[in-house]
């Protein structure tokens, strides 16, 4: 079964992008995908953390909410069901999230954070990747490279397991060499959301210069699974400071 290309349309942005995949196919297998990493994770038991997460997360989803409303768009968050767990992964500078709202930060990346507003700027930018559908984006390119635009339901049914893995790497998932890398143009637009999503939940968006000054910094030394496809340079900082000024219009401290 060959599909007729669809596109939707990044929010904020407006770019258009590829869509062979519907949200409710992204979503079904991020609940999977989902409890069966945690199952296999070893859940944080700090509470102190443990809350700071969630109540990032819980700012960052309602500003994106808002968002959406405020643009007449809140159909496009259809499915989702938040959820933000804390892997106690000291070694592990990473977080992710997938399609629905499933939302896993890694013990390690704490540290690089320093306080909530640096964990906002990681959150922030990891559910701008799922509001974007970049993962879904991605998926599409690989059907197409793959199984010549092969309906999703059709390649799951032929090579489930193939299809799965194809998923994971996706939305960012697992630590597997030869992971999917987002795009320039979908790491600007996560920054660029991010900044604004995090201004809206009350955390001030200057924070992500020196956090990904100190990404950046870290990357001299070593390479964090966090920026294996997270790319922290000069460039970026450079496009996160002309961005500043729009960010800042949404910017009201709490």
């Amino acid at each position: 079964m060959l599909l007729t290309a669809g596109c939707t349309t990044v929010p904020i942005t407006g770019r258009r992008q590829l869509s062979l995949v519907s949200d409710s196919e992204m979503n079904t297998l991020a609940i999977t995908q989902y409890k069966q990493t945690l199952g296999q994770a070893k859940l944080s038991t700090n509470a102190t953390e443990i809350a700071e997460v969630r109540r990032v997360g819980q700012r960052i989803s309602q500003a994106v909410e808002l968002y959406f409303k405020q643009q007449g768009q809140s159909a496009q968050l259809d499915g989702y069901q938040w959820e933000f767990n804390l892997i106690d992964d000291p070694k592990t500078a990473n977080a992710w999230c997938m399609p629905g709202g499933k939302v896993a930060v890694y013990s390690g990346i704490l540290p690089l954070c320093k306080d909530e507003n640096g964990l906002a700027v990681v959150m922030a930018h990891e559910i701008s990747h799922a509001v974007a559908k970049h993962g879904a984006e991605r998926m599409s390119d690989q059907l197409v490279a793959q199984y010549g635009g092969t309906a999703l339901s059709t390649a799951l049914s032929q090579n489930p397991s193939a299809t799965t893995n194809l998923f994971q790497q996706a939305v960012g998932v697992g630590t597997q060499v030869g992971l999917l890398k987002f795009s320039r143009r979908q790491e600007s637009e996560a920054d660029h959301l991010g900044l604004i999503f995090m201004a809206m939940a009350g955390y001030n968006p200057e924070g992500a210069v020196p956090f990904w000054q100190r990404m950046e910094a870290q990357n001299q030394s070593t390479t964090p699974e966090f920026l294996s496809d997270h790319p922290a340079d000069a460039t970026r900082v450079a496009d996160i400071k002309a961005q500043m000024p729009e960010a800042l219009k949404y910017y009201k401290p709490r």
